[in-house]
Order: structure tokens, then C-alpha cells, then sequence
């Protein structure tokens, strides 16, 4: 079926290709990508729009020596089709196969598992500057980056520096004109009006040598020809913010046009110092469908096709945390005039497309620049606003700082809606919201809550934008679940008890309560009568309630779905510690200190133990080893 590419085992089989073979390999290559999201939730559109750059690059370079870091790595899954990935390509995404990012374990040709913008700049930076310092400066140092991850203020930083090291780099910006959603901000702008423009080549420097030959008459003359190089500079409307960083512009050129793309790579190879190499893609190239609607297809449902049709789409009709998350923001918007919202193009991913049409002008897209988000909500905040951060839990990570200064430390009520909280299914390890507990519950004046079902969710948002400080509300990329009880209202620090039991208690933090519930129903079909307590809060835990479970009961079980180092169970322990409680009959579920290869969340939660099964589990091994308790006293530490 692909009499191309199931011979490719590694780029080097490339070399002799023509172009139209390599055109005729690219039409195979993206019809293995329609042939995947046939049954399964994969990156798309993205991928189908670098699928020429890909082979240009991999004939032009060598990187089996040579350099490659591609940003953000969603967009790699040609660059694994021709790397020796193609026979296992059906595994994508699946437990135990390839993932759907970098990864280094899998290929030499994969130099970091990146699935966070940004920083590809840096990192081939640093491998340039490391392979002159060993004597290895022939080697090139590739960074191919979207304009959605560009104006993320890492690149910029790491292009002043590369500027002034003037080290032989390559950045290639794959200008597609879109983030996950359309891009947005100055810098877009900027792109858009470098698009329409002609095709530009670092004429800066011949401006310069130019000048050079004109006799110099005094310092009017020389003021006189510095405004006119300027004038012809300004005229050009050529990649100047570029070249002003020390980067020679060159585009934009046609990113789908392989015989282009091969020239003007064997060009920049050739150019000492940095390059910044325009291209214009299209997202979703070569599949109609997608390349008329790249949001919708950037990780689209699983679809049947036909040619260059799309006859079905396979769609969930279950609602999930983040269609709760966005209908309660909706709402409190419009009941307070005084709530913003604000993401990190991450528009579509939070669901937030109904709340950006309702009140558009109190919805803000930073763009991939998540730690001015949370400033720029500090801001607000500072000014009389109530804004909601709605960011994913591994994204938020990358405001830490703005987190402790600008939030935090300011006691400003700033709202943060980590969604993608816990484990995420196929996305894999770079995308795991596991750590955000620990690194949140630190901070004074942070509030962290987590909601245990749907009900909880929506109070909890209501509560947080009455509370006068930073709150944080982490909720799971699932289907959202309610447990049957008369639900008890969100008060500060307080838990919801469902169920005492006499035999052993487990306390809950997070949206793995129905999870616990059911487990507690198998244990007591088995005998044991084991409680429940929705613990709601991690900080300020409800100590009274939790310090009670561990006096009484025989055991108490924490089940959260975050790490277990510094997370929930870990502020249990310190409780209990300073209560001064003895803790031999406390046991911790959580993810361990290793990170979490991808799979269908069902079986990753198995596998850590954190589901039914795994949970009554736990519980029975701790019945068996704890023996029941008369007296709280038996419990002290004298």
C-alpha cells in the first residue's frame, strides 16, 4: 500500500529520491496519518502540514550527526515515519507503543522529549555551543518551531543570546498561522504582514557593504546615509525584528514546495552565524477537510473517510470535567461583571469557545505565554477584577515564579483552573498534570482544592470567586461523574464525610471518589466496613475530620491522583506528625517518583493501583496488617 515508505528504515535510504518521489512519498506519509486518526484521538492537522519540511530537512542535514529539535513535538510523527518508525506507526499513542512526542528511548534521531513549547531555540542553541566547545563545530543545530509556540518569551530570550553568540544556528519557523486555535497578538500581526510581503534574504548586510563604498562627507553625511540605509531597511518590510536579534531573515518560502525547501536549506547551511528560515505551511495540508477547519482537526474524534471526505466522525455524547469547568465559568461571567477569563491558546482545549462568543470583550488568549498570563491576571486582580486562569496543570508549571510573586505573595484573588489535572491518557509523560499539588500547596495564601465529582466542581468555582485569596481548582481530562448524596455546601478547609466506617476509613482528594466509593462497596459485599471522606481541600486541610480518621479507625488509606512526594497523603502524614499521631496505620496511593508512560487513563490508574480494585486492594492489605483500634489513645506517641 506505501511501496515508498515501508522501505525507508532510516533517512539516509532517502538519498538519490527525486523530487518527485519525495512527493510522491510525501502522499503515502499522510495517508498513513488519515489511516491512524481513523481510530484514534491523534495530533493531525500539524502533522500533515510538515510533512515536505520533514523530507527536506532529512535530506539536506544528516542528523544521524547533525542536530534536530522539533517545537512543539506533536508535529513529529513524520519525522517517525521516516526514522525507522513505520512498521510500528500502528501503535501510536497506544500503551507500550510509540508515543506520540520525541522520544529518545525510541530513536537516536529524537533528542528530547518535548511536549511544551518554546524552547527548542535554547536547546539546539545549547548543543551548538557544546559541540564547538568539544571540536565538533561542523555539526548544524536544527530548531524548528511553530508561530503558535514563538512569541512564548523563552524563544526570545534564547534568540538575544544566540544573536550574541553569533553561533552557526538554524531556526526554521513553520508558519502555518496557527496555534491549536488561530494565533493571536503583536507578533502574529507581524508574521501576517511578513507573509504578504516578497521573498526576502538577510538584505541587511548588503545594505551595509553597499553603504561601505560611499565616500563618507563629515558627520551630516554619515547621519544622512545611517537614515537612508534605515529607509531602504524599512522599505523592504523584511524579517527587521529578526535581524536587529542577529539573525539573518530569509523568507518566507514555500513550506510545501520540496525542490524550494532542499535549495534554500543547502543555502542557510552555508551561512556563518545564526539563521531564522521563514516557511508558510498550511495546517492540515493535504486533506481537505482538515485543512478547511485545523482546529477541529488538530486532534480530531476518530473519523471514517473516503478519498478527501470525511463520512463520519465517531463523537462522545458524555460530558466532561471541562465542559463543566467552561459552563460554570460561562455563568459566573455572567452573573458578575467583574469575572474575567483568561488561557493560553488553549481556547479549544478548554472548552472555552462558548465563553470567548458570549462575552468577548472579558475573554483573554495570551497565546503560549502562560507565565504573563498569571501576571497579567495579577494585574487584574490588583485592579478590582475576579480573573480565572484556566490553563492545564503540566502547562501552569511554567508560570511558577508569577505563581510565588506576582499571586501568592501579592494575596491577590486570582482563580486557577488547572484542567488535565492527573494522569491524561495517550498524551504521555510531558503531559501528565501529576505535580501541580506539590508545587501549589506550598504557597501561602493558596488555597487548593480539589473537586471530588461534577457537583463539586461548579461549587467549588463559586466558592473561589467569594474567597478573598488565590485559589487553585484541579479537575481530570474524563468524563465527569456524580456521586448520589445530598451533596454538603464548600466551606474553607472543611471535608464531606460520606460514610464512617468501623473497620477502616479512605480519604479521597480529588475526582477518584466515585473510584473509592466503589471500592468501599466491594469491601463491605466482603465484610469490612470501610468509610469514605471527600477530602476537598489539601490546603487548608480539614485536620479536625482527617485527625479523627486516624485516631479511630484501624487504618486510613489517601488516594490522590498526583504524586505521592509532596502531595496530598504527604500533608496528611505532616498532620498527623504534628498532632503527634502515630502514622504506621496511614498508607499513601498516588503516582510514585517516576514519571508515567502513556496509555488509555483506565490503564494507568490500573496500573498505579488507583482504580476499584486497586484501591479495596490496598485497603485489604492495611485491615490485615492494622489491628482494630478501642481508644484513641492507642494512637498517641507518648
Amino acid at each position: 500500500m506505501h511501496p515508498l515508505l515501508s522501505k525507508v528504515e532510516s533517512p539516509s535510504d532517502l538519498t538519490g529520491f527525486s523530487t518527485a518521489e519525495l512527493e510522491a512519498l510525501a502522499a503515502e506519509m499522510r495517508d498513513v496519518l488519515c489511516n491512524l486518526v481513523s481510530d484514534r484521538t491523534a495530533h493531525f492537522a500539524s502533522n500533515l502540514g510538515v510533512v515536505e519540511l520533514c523530507l527536506a530537512l532529512h535530506t539536506a542535514f544528516d542528523f544521524r550527526r547533525d542536530r534536530l529539535i522539533w517545537d512543539t513535538g506533536h508535529q513529529i510523527y513524520p519525522h517517525k515515519l521516516i526514522t525507522g518508525r513505520y512498521h510500528e506507526f500502528s501503535t501510536m499513542r497506544v500503551k507500550g507503543g510509540l508515543m506520540g512526542y520525541p522520544n529518545p528511548a525510541e530513536s537516536d534521531f529524537d533528542l528530547f522529549m518535548t511536549g511544551h513549547a518554546g524552547c527548542s531555540v535554547s536547546t539546539a542553541l545549547g548543543m551548538k555551543a557544546a559541540d564547538d566547545l568539544l571540536g565538533e563545530s561542523d555539526r548544524h543545530s536544527v530548531a524548528v518551531i511553530g508561530d503558535g509556540a514563538f512569541p512564548s518569551g523563552i524563544v526570545f530570550e534564547a534568540m538575544n543570546n544566540a544573536g550574541g553568540l553569533k553561533k552557526k544556528l538554524l531556526v526554521i519557523l513553520n508558519d502555518n498561522q496557527m496555534s491549536i486555535c488561530p494565533r493571536v497578538g503583536g507578533v502574529a500581526d507581524y508574521l501576517d504582514r511578513l507573509r504578504v510581503n516578497p521573498f526576502y534574504m538577510g538584505l541587511k548586510t548588503e545594505v551595509q557593504k553597499a553603504l561601505m563604498h560611499v565616500p563618507m562627507v563629515g558627520e551630516g553625511m554619515e547621519k544622512l546615509l545611517w537614515q537612508a540605509k534605515e529607509s531602504i531597511k524599512a522599505g523592504l518590510h523584511g524579517g527587521m525584528l529578526f535581524e536587529e536579534l542577529g539573525f539573518r531573515y530569509i523568507g518566507p518560502i514555500d513550506g510545501h514546495n520540496i525542490g524550494q525547501l532542499k535549495k534554500y536549506l543547502k543555502l542557510v547551511k552555508e551561512v556563518n552565524g545564526p539563521v531564522l528560515l521563514h516557511v508558510m505551511t498550511e495546517k492540515g495540508h493535504g486533506f481537505k477537510p482538515a485543512a478547511e477547519d485545523p482546529v477541529f482537526f488538530h486532534t480530531p474524534a476518530p473519523f471514517v473517510r473516503e478519498d478527501d471526505c470525511v463520512i463520519s466522525i465517531k463523537k462522545s455524547s458524555t460530558r466532561a470535567y471541562t465542559d463543566v469547568a467552561s459552563d460554570a465559568i460561562l455563568a459566573a461571567m455572567q452573573r458578575d461583571e467583574h469575572v474575567v477569563v483568561l488561557t493560553a491558546a488553549m481556547c479549544q482545549g478548554n472548552k472555552l469557545e462558548r465563553v470567548r462568543d458570549a462575552v468577548p470583550d472579558r475573554f483573554y488568549d495570551t497565546g503560549i505565554c502562560e507565565s504573563h498570563a498569571v501576571a497579567f491576571a495579577a494585574g487584574m486582580a490588583k485592579s478590582g477584577l475576579r480573573p480565572i486562569v484556566d490553563i492545564y496543570s503540566t502547562f501552569l508549571q511554567r508560570s511558577y515564579d508569577q505563581l510565588f510573586q506576582e499571586v501568592a505573595l501579592q494575596n491577590l484573588p486570582v482563580t486557577l483552573m488547572l484542567d488535565r489535572a492527573g494522569v491524561v491518557g495517550p498524551d504521555g509523560p510531558t503531559h501528565h498534570g501529576v505535580f501541580d499539588i506539590g508545587y501549589l500547596r506550598v504557597f501561602p495564601n493558596m488555597v487548593v482544592m480539589a473537586p471530588g465529582d461534577e457537583a463539586d466542581l461548579t461549587a467549588m468555582l463559586d466558592f473561589s470567586l467569594g474567597h478573598d485569596s488565590s485559589c487553585s481548582i484541579r479537575y481530570p481530562k474524563c468524563n465527569a461523574e456524580t456521586i448520589a448524596r445530598e451533596v454538603a455546601p464548600i466551606e474553607l478547609g472543611r471535608a464531606e464525610v460520606l460514610e464512617w466506617g468501623d473497620d477502616g476509613m479512605i480519604v479521597c482528594c480529588g475526582a477518584l471518589l466515585p473510584q473509592a466509593v466503589k471500592a468501599a462497596t466491594k469491601l463491605r459485599s466482603e465484610g469490612l466496613d470501610v468509610g469514605v471522606i471527600n477530602a476537598r481541600f489539601v490546603k487548608p486541610l480539614d485536620t479536625h475530620t482527617i485527625l479523627r480518621a486516624i485516631e479511630h479507625a484501624p487504618f486510613v488509606l489517601t488516594v490522590e491522583e498526583g504524586c505521592l512526594m509532596g502531595g496530598f497523603g504527604s500533608a496528611v502524614l505532616e498532620t498527623a506528625c504534628d498532632a503527634g499521631l502515630d502514622t504506621a496505620n496511614i498508607k499513601r496511593l498516588g503516582i510514585p517518583d517516576h514519571f508515567v508512560e502513556h496509555g488509555e487513563r483506565g490503564e494507568l490508574l490500573a496500573d498505579l493501583g488507583l482504580d476499584a480494585n486497586g484501591i479495596a486492594a490496598a485497603a485489604r492489605e492495611m485491615a490485615t496488617r492494622c489491628e482494630p483500634v478501642k481508644t484513641p489513645e492507642r494512637r498517641r506517641v507518648s
